[in-house]
This record gives structure tokens, sequence and C-alpha cells, in this order.
């Protein structure tokens, strides 16, 4: 690995948000269940829709795969923000200028929803106003600052060129600012909300993964461990759907990694929110430790999950490298990445997963915001399972069929790619042999006359694994820096041992006993 001895950056992923450690822990659901209303994910969406429908009087039970917001709620830069990169521009081109508003409007929605329910059940979350900025240093990255500072105009966005409000230690050449936006801590959020959910009546179940739903009519959801909750309505907030067959989800999503670091500095953090909107992509904000003491949160550095031009690590140095030209890094206490999911347009399906599946409701494709559009999932699929109206349903809709030109293109390119992924992958031959592996290596090795994934750990032990991902067969890739197996079609994620990180896949990779 390249400039490693030198490096600040830990060698263990460590999110900054997951160290709030105030969060209770719950079982797994051993027996068959029955309830009104199945919520599947322990994330912001999740929770979201639990604890709303809890306060409505419903029956709800919600079931976490994991632990409670351990995916990728506890590894965000956590920004409530409506201000989505350069986004509004293009939004007004695939969805017109009246869907783009309610887009703005529905995520401002989800950001007094969050502050006005932190004041109502007293969750102290660190949450603060701020304004959020869009910065590009390149002339051909400030004529796309200006042209989106024309749709904020458009649509009536409290938000202009704001060059000059700048503080950040590098020189911009144009920024618009959108004010009035939020930063808080999303763990301590939502500890507030799981205990109420409790309070309220509602069951919760961790380590309980959703494998299928057997029936589209009265949903019965089998677990993992053969255990099923009956209900008569689910709402499926995995981030991924676990059950992406129905609506050929895995057909209409993207998915990404991203990276972040939490820094010590000794120059002077900004206290507003800012993103570039040139490449490598930047994300700062300040987020306050334990002592009091301001950390940096810088992160990008996106890829195509399973698909990095480099190791992985080197991801994270650039990030440490970045940080430490502009700001002066002391010290690295926290590294973690994410995973994001992108629809066809953009804007994120929440809703009704498809066609003739009225009890089957679905929350995905956040596109790498997922506290405003998490909160505003939850609110618009409680209300949905309330049988209420909502003015941003139809903005949402998982079903909409508008695909334009120029989506249309960029859906077949994704799936020709997943088929060459496909096919690469299986073409792809082992050069090493086990005995090859160093301590904390992970590669392809040869076993007999067949190819697995292997890794030795610090102990010496070797454990080995079938690289064809258990979702759609495509063969895994060696993550360096999270020591995983990545998906490159669809962006699962097993550990070295072969278990599930992240779906769409619910059934880990086979493990292969050393000849």
């Amino acid at each position: 690995m390249k400039h490693a001895h030198n490096s600040q950056v830990p060698q263990e992923q460590k999110s900054f948000w997951r160290e709030y450690k105030d969060i209770p822990s719950y079982p797994a659901l051993q027996e068959n269940e029955s309830t009104d209303i199945a919520v599947v994910g322990g994330g912001m969406a999740g929770i979201i829709s639990a604890y709303l429908l809890a306060k409505a009087g419903r029956q709800v039970t919600l079931i976490e795969a994991g632990k409670l917001v351990d995916g990728v709620t506890g590894k965000t830069t956590a920004k409530i923000s409506a201000q989505h990169g350069l986004y509004y521009d293009s939004m007004i081109q695939v969805a017109g200028e009246a869907q783009a508003k309610l887009y703005y409007q529905a995520n401002m929605d989800a950001l007094t929803f969050i502050e006005e329910t932190a004041k109502e059940l007293s969750i102290d979350c660190d949450f603060s106003h701020h304004n959020a900025f869009v910065y590009a240093q390149t002339a051909a990255g400030a004529k796309l600052v200006e042209k989106e500072a024309e749709a904020y105009r458009r649509l009536g966005i409290d938000g202009e060129l704001a060059k000059e409000e700048v503080e950040l230690p590098f020189s911009v050449e144009e920024a618009l600012v959108m004010r009035n936006q939020a930063q808080f801590h999303p763990v301590k959020f939502l500890a507030g909300l799981v205990k109420e959910i409790e309070r309220l009546g509602g069951k919760i179940y961790e380590q309980t993964r959703a494998m299928k739903i057997l029936s589209k009519h009265d949903p019965v959801i089998q677990t993992e461990n053969l255990s099923h909750l009956s209900c008569n309505k689910v709402i499926v907030a995995s981030h991924y759907p676990f059950n992406d067959f129905d609506g050929l989800y895995f057909s209409r999503l993207s998915v990404n990694r991203s990276y972040a670091i939490a820094a010590k500095v000794s120059g002077e953090i900004p206290n507003d929110m800012y993103i570039s909107g040139d490449m490598p992509s930047r994300s700062l904000r300040y987020a306050l430790g334990e002592d009091g003491e301001k950390l940096l949160l810088i992160g990008g550095e996106g890829h195509t999950t399973g698909k990095s031009s480099s190791d992985t690590m080197e991801h994270y140095y650039n990030l440490e490298k970045f940080g430490d030209e502009y700001f002066g890094i002391k010290e690295i206490p926290y590294r973690w990445s994410s995973q994001d999911m992108t629809t066809l347009d953009k804007i994120p399906y929440i809703g009704t997963i498809t066609a003739g599946y009225e009890n089957i409701l679905v929350a995905t494709g956040f596109n790498k915001w997922g506290m405003s559009n998490g909160a505003l999932a939850g609110m618009l699929l409680s209300d949905q399972v309330l049988g209420k109206e909502n003015q941003y349903a139809p903005v949402f809709d998982p079903t909409r069929t508008k695909l334009k030109p120029k989506d249309a293109a960029s859906f077949a390119k994704d799936n020709a790619s997943v088929a060459k992924a496909l096919v690469t992958g299986k073409l792809k031959r082992a050069s090493k042999t086990v005995d090859d592996l160093g301590k904390d290596e992970g590669s392809l090795v040869k076993v007999g006359k067949k190819k697995a994934g292997g890794y030795r750990d610090e102990y010496g032990q070797v454990h080995l694994v079938d690289t064809a991902c258990t979702h759609m067969g495509c063969d895994v890739k060696w993550n360096d820096a999270e020591r995983s197996w990545d998906c490159p079609c669809h962006g699962s994620r097993f550990s070295y041992t072969g278990d599930v990180l992240n779906g769409p896949a619910v059934k880990p990779l086979k493990k292969i006993e050393q000849e």
C-alpha cells in the first residue's frame, strides 16, 4: 500500500456516530408472530416509519438484520439538507419544475420534522442550523453552479450565489448557498425514537434477517432463522430491497461506495456545511466530540461498489491528504465508508413496491442524502399505510414510468455493465495459492482446480469462500480497507467469513473447506 506508513488513517473502520452506545439492544425473533405493520430495516426510514405508525396507534413490529442504526445510517455525514449537490437544474430537466419544487419542499419538511420531533421528545442530538454551500474550484464547475443558481431562482429556493460568504482555506471560483439547512447526530436522534416506539407498544427485533415475503396479498416475512412474521402491510426500508425481484429493483438501482474521516485539525474548522461541485467530490462539516472538541468531517471519493480504480485504503489517504493540506491534520480517530443507492432519475423510490403489491411498500435510492430523504420516506410511508393523502407521493412513486431517453440509456448501460461484470468475474483466474497469503491479506486463490476467495486473518487462520454472490451469481471482489468481499453487479457485500454485510443478497457466501 502506498504511503500507509506515515498515515494517520486508522487500520480499523470505526464510525464516529456509532461511538454513541446508549441505544437499547433487542433479541432475535425466534417464534412465529403476527402484527399489523411489519417494518424491515432499523435505519432512518425504518425507525421513523415505525415511530409514526406506533404514535398513530397502530401495532408495529420492526426487524433488523444486524444491530439498529449499524447500517448506512450509522455511516453518514449526517447533513439534513435539501441541497443535494448540483441537483435541481438537472431535476427540472428530468421531472419538470413542479416536481422539482415538491422535492425541495419535501426535504425541507423532513428537516422540520427532525427538529420538531427532537424538541417534542427532548432528544439531545446536537441539532443545529447551518447554511449549506456547493462550491466549484474550476471554471467549468463555476458554470454549473451558476446554472444551479438559476434553478434555485425558478423554484423559489432560499439561496443564491454567495462566493463572498465562503469560509474555506482555499479559493473558489463560485459558490451557491442554500440557507437554513441543518446537521445532527443521527444515532442520538434515532436512539430517542427507538425508546419511544417501545413505550408506545411497538416491538423490535435485532439479528433477524428478512429472507423473503411469502404472499403479496397477506404478507408473511420469512426470516433467516425460519421464524415467520405475518402482517397486513410490510414496509421494506432495508436500504436495498431484499425482495428486489418484485419490481425488478436490481435493474433500476446503481450502488456506490463513499468514504469519510473525522479528524482533529490545527486549522480553522468551517461553521457551515460544504460540498464540492467538481470532481473528486469533497464534503465538509464539523461534529462535536464527547469532550466538546470540534472534529472536521471530510467525505467523498465515491465509486461504484466493487469497482474502484485503486486499493480501497487509497480513498481514505486521499481524504487525509486533502484535509492535511488545507486544515492541518493532527489525528484521525475515525474512518468509515458507506453504501448508497441511486435510482435511474436520481429521485428516490418511496411507496408501493410495484403494481398489484398494495400491501408491500418500499423506500430506497436516497442517492447519498439519506437523512432528509430517510425522514421524508418515514413520513410518506406512514401516511400511505394510514390512508392519508400526501402531496409528495407522486414525486417518489416507485411505479412511475416516465423514463426519459437519458435515463433509458443509463439503464441500458448499467445493465450491460452488470452483464459484463458477470462474465469477466467468471473468467478471472486466481494467480495465488493459499500459502501465498500474508497475514491480514485477501485475494482470489487456487484451491485444487477451483478458485476461491481467501483471507488470512491476523492469527494466521485462513477463511475460504465461494466467490459467486448469492444474489445473482456475479463474482465478488476483495475490498482491502473493509476486509470484505464486494459484488460489482448489485452491491451486495460479505464479511471475510462470508456473512452478509449489505443486501440485496440475503444468503451468506458458501464456505469452502481447505483441501
